[in-house]
C-alpha cells in the first residue's frame, strides 16, 4: 500500500541524517496518514488537506 495522500497525492520525501563525522545516511520522511471517511468513502488522507477541508466548510 502506497505512503500517499488520497486526495492531494503528497507523498515521502528523502532526507539525509547526517552523523559527527558527515557521513550520510538516507531516510524517508512520511507524511502523516490518516484513515477518514469522507462521502462515505475510507481513503488516506494527510492532514494538511484535513485541515484545507475543515477551513473550507
Amino acid at each position: 500500500m502506497a505512503k500517499k495522500c488520497d486526495v492531494c497525492g503528497r507523498g515521502s520525501k528523502k532526507g539525509a541524517s547526517r552523523s559527527h563525522s558527515n557521513i550520510k545516511t538516507i531516510k524517508r520522511q512520511n507524511i502523516n496518514l490518516q484513515s477518514k471517511r469522507v462521502n462515505g468513502k475510507k481513503i488516506k488522507i494527510c492532514t494538511a488537506c484535513i485541515r484545507t477541508m475543515a477551513k473550507n466548510k
